[in-house]
């Protein structure tokens, strides 16, 4: 795993933060470190406790055990002061289909002491929002909006969104993205963003947390974790990966993911470095070495594949 930031520095933490439903564990012992002013991108196939996590670090749902810890505030001990600092953006849109846009800008503010009229009035503006406009009647792009402006309007100093852009077509996602980066230089603010769209993610976050099954397999600089990934495809000499079947050779360290496929050994390597080129050549004679560049995505897959190999 990445070394996570000082506690000091994180404006989300949590310690053995866990989660059962029933018999069921959905979140186990997460140790999440997210420094401030980060974009943190957290990541997981379906039903690896993403939007669990996140509903225990908006109040929405009590941890079994644990402790979420936003802004220095621990929520179940100060929920009001710890979700002031918080602007959240869930999976599909909340507003009432029944009000005008104006009206739930209307019933926002006085839900929310900190309400900022003008930044609400500037991004009302900025989105190309018409207060006069249905919710119900709205593009899934524009009550994406909608949401994004409810979430900034009383000027968060932390922002969580899970899933945000689920549903919209490319030409929306792109725009709503846009808008998250505005945000983020409007304002020193940190962000927590879940989302199934790794190449979004690689193209905003700055850190990466991966969960599976419940457990926090990796976090760190998502800079570090993309460059220092590879995957290599080593082929040996006529008949030497033969021989060493059923087995393949010893991985070098830091692999996340082995096979073989025919007379190909392809590894994915973290931490690569001239060490792992030569605990591969010291396996055998080598024909050819390959090493490739991944993205996020590729980085992912592989890391989740090793994963349930091993289980």
């Amino acid at each position: 795993m990445l070394s996570p930031q000082p506690a000091t520095e994180a404006a989300i933490r949590t310690i053995g933060l866990t989660h059962r439903f029933g018999k069921l564990t959905a979140v186990r012992e997460l140790n999440l470190t997210i420094p401030r002013g980060a974009t943190y991108g957290f990541i997981g196939l379906n039903g690896a406790g993403k939007s669990t996590t996140i509903r225990m670090l908006t109040g929405l749902l009590a941890p079994t055990a644990g402790r979420a810890i936003i802004d220095n505030i621990d929520i179940t001990q100060d929920p009001i002061a710890a979700l002031a600092r918080i602007g959240y953006i869930p999976d599909r849109p909340t507003a009432y289909a029944w009000m005008r846009v104006g009206e739930v800008l209307s019933f926002a503010r006085s839900m929310w002491p900190g309400w900022n009229d003008a930044l609400a009035a500037d991004l009302l503006a900025r989105y190309r929002l018409d207060p006069r406009q249905k919710v119900g009647k709205l593009s899934k792009g524009t009550a994406a909006k909608l949401s994004l402006l409810l979430a900034l309007a009383h000027d968060p100093e932390i922002l969580i969104l899970d899933e945000p852009t689920d549903g919209l077509d490319a030409i929306a996602r792109e725009e709503f993205y846009e808008q998250i980066i505005s945000a983020a230089c409007d304002r020193p603010r940190t962000i927590l963003l879940s989302s199934h769209a790794l190449n979004e993610v690689q193209r905003i976050a700055d850190h990466i947390g991966i969960i599976h099954e419940g457990r926090l397999i990796m976090q760190g600089r998502a800079e570090d974790l993309i460059a220092r990934t590879k995957r290599i495809h080593i082929t040996f000499e006529n008949g030497t990966l033969e021989k060493m079947r059923p087995a393949a050779p010893p991985p070098p360290d830091g692999t996340v993911w082995a096979r073989t496929e025919a007379r190909e050994w392809i590894l994915t390597v973290q931490n690569f470095s001239d060490d792992t080129l030569h605990h591969i050549r010291a396996a055998g004679p080598v024909r050819s070495l390959n090493v490739l560049d991944l993205s996020l995505d590729d980085v992912f897959k592989d890391i989740v594949r090793g994963q349930e190999a091993r289980a």
